[in-house]
């Protein structure tokens, strides 16, 4: 109790305080007080055009097609279910109140002062998640957790403890969708990740916001030895503003992170992303790598790769394609604090070659056609480790947010 009281302490400390990136939001313009939602017994039996928003989203509410869903609505967590054993899926709320160990993983690689938008998460909590694959446990196809919106102008504030058990294996699709009635939103979410020694953990975000909503996530990671971390994040539909810069802290032998965005800055929307990560063991490798296209928004694509101990690798890369208007910000960060790292980045920012376009058009297509041929291959980032069912999911996201973004 007293650990408690001493995060509230620093989280009212911090309530103003200004995150170092991305836009600032004004938290009292958005609305914390939660209306009721009653509990779903079969996620199935949802309204047809929530079923929709949220597939729009990656969630699927048919039966047998995932292995548990967290499905959140406004404040409330309204279905929360595992189908798999060796699966843990728990509201944080009850499982702060009734598991004595998930509190050693709350508010332990994040600090609740780090900005308002922390501090905002600690104070005044909704709910959100544990999600675990239990030791030795193999989750291939995949859980999914839904962040849904239905209240306009609310502010949604969720904290999430992922933890994959040693030489375990979990892959995660979280969704987060609005109602369709919906104008204008906040989402404030803390996401905490554990991969134990030889557990592999992979990690993807489908955003499906209105194009009034703030966004901002605050995550960090740790992996252990042998541990992988994939984390995968596509935003293809327009949102007002979003800034993201998860941390990721290799400190196992042999333990990987992979971080891959795809990113539509849309007319008036402002996407500050990115991905660190400290490499700070023997054979430790990381990637981030990012493919961002605007059609009138402002996108900063960032990368910073940290390296402490000789003989580690990662790299850094992010293409960036304007279509119309807007702007593409590359900003990759190499820091070698020793001898013997092997670090490199590269950055492209351009349009479509007319070239190209003249091309396919002369093998039959049409403008327009030749045009979403070649962005089609753009976003097409190979994603090593994945399963097949969950790679599925990410082309048929990228497929179904093309019509709006061309």
């Amino acid at each position: 109790m007293c650990a408690m009281r001493d995060l509230d302490a620093k989280a009212r400390e911090a309530k103003g305080k200004k995150a170092a990136f991305g836009q600032d939001i004004d938290l009292e313009s958005f609305s914390s007080d939660n209306p009721f939602h009653e509990a779903v017994q079969d996620i199935g039996q949802l309204p047809e055009n929530e079923r929709e928003r949220m597939l729009m989203a990656g969630i699927d509410t048919r039966p047998g097609v995932r292995s548990g869903t967290y499905l959140q609505k406004d404040g409330t967590s309204v279905y929360s279910t595992s189908l798999q054993e060796g699966l843990e899926i728990i509201p944080i709320k009850t499982a702060l109140e009734k598991l004595d160990w998930v509190k050693e993983y709350y508010w332990k690689l994040l600090s609740v002062d780090t900005d308002k938008y922390t501090a905002r998460a600690r104070l005044d909590l909704h709910n959100g998640y544990v999600i675990r694959a239990l030791p030795g446990a193999k989750v291939t196809y995949p859980a999914q957790a839904c962040m849904y919106i239905e209240k306009d102008g609310f502010s949604q504030n969720v904290h999430n403890i992922i933890i994959a058990e040693e030489n375990s294996e979990l892959h995660i699709i979280t969704g987060c969708a609005t109602a369709a009635h919906v104008a204008r939103g906040l989402h404030v979410g803390i996401s905490e990740y554990y991969v134990k020694k030889g557990a592999k953990l992979s990690f993807t975000m489908i955003h499906h916001w209105a194009e009034d909503v703030a966004v901002r996530p605050r995550s960090a990671g740790v992996v252990e030895e042998g541990g992988l971390f994939l984390n995968n994040y596509i935003s293809m539909k327009p949102v007002k503003s979003l800034q993201m810069y998860p941390t990721v802290y290799l400190k196992g032998k042999g333990a990987v992170a992979r971080f891959y965005s795809l990113l539509v800055g849309s007319p008036g929307g402002e996407l500050d992303v990115g991905g660190r990560v400290y490499l700070s063991a023997e054979e430790t490798r990381a990637e981030v790598i990012s493919r961002a296209i605007t059609n009138g928004g402002n996108i900063i694509a960032r990368g910073d790769l940290i390296g402490e101990i000789a003989g580690v690798r990662g790299h850094l890369e992010c293409r960036g394609l304007i279509l119309k208007e807007g702007s593409i910000h590359a900003i990759p960060e190499l820091t070698g604090k020793v001898d013997g790292v092997d670090m490199s980045h590269e950055a492209a920012v351009g349009k479509i070659a007319q070239d190209e376009i003249l091309y396919l058009m002369s093998r039959g297509l049409n403008e327009d056609e030749a045009t979403a041929t070649i962005v089609r291959g753009f976003l097409s980032v190979d994603i090593p480790g994945l399963p097949a069912p969950l790679k599925e999911e990410i082309d048929r996201a990228v497929e179904l947010s093309q019509q709006d973004m061309m």
